[in-house]
């Protein structure tokens, strides 16, 4: 929860995209059980603001199903070479740990949408043990 939600005493909205760093990243993207996003962007990065509205509006349509959160390159520039971003905006999506699927540059929504559904199609059939 950022500084003004605690000061006037907002709740977060559910499934919206929250600012990570590489200190919660082992415990938020690599140890949960559930499908993540992850914004890879920068402040100087035009088509990534733009993006950055785009999953800001998808991340209330899949709150409980998919975590959603952004990293700044520019704060933690060893967690993007890890994964190998070399461009802006990329989103990837982990499930249990893993990268699963990868979007680069700016997309329209629905091709967002159909990358989400998909991770989050195979989760649940996981989940509820109808395939593997």
């Amino acid at each position: 929860m950022g500084i003004f939600d605690k000061l006037f005493n907002r709740e977060p909205i559910p499934g919206k995209p929250r600012p990570i760093t590489g200190v919660e990243w082992k415990e938020d993207v690599i140890s949960s059980s559930r499908p993540v996003l992850v914004d890879f962007w920068a402040s100087w990065c035009t088509p990534c603001q733009v993006m950055g509205g785009l999953v800001d509006e998808l991340g209330p349509q899949y709150a409980g199903r998919v975590d959603f959160y952004k990293l700044n390159i520019d704060q933690d520039p060893e967690i993007a070479s890890e994964y190998t971003v070399r461009s802006i905006p990329t989103l990837i999506l982990f499930h249990h740990g893993a990268p699963v699927d990868r979007i680069t540059g700016l997309q329209p929504l629905d091709v967002l949408k159909a990358h989400i559904d998909l991770v989050v199609g195979r989760a649940e059939k996981r989940t509820d043990g109808s395939a593997k």
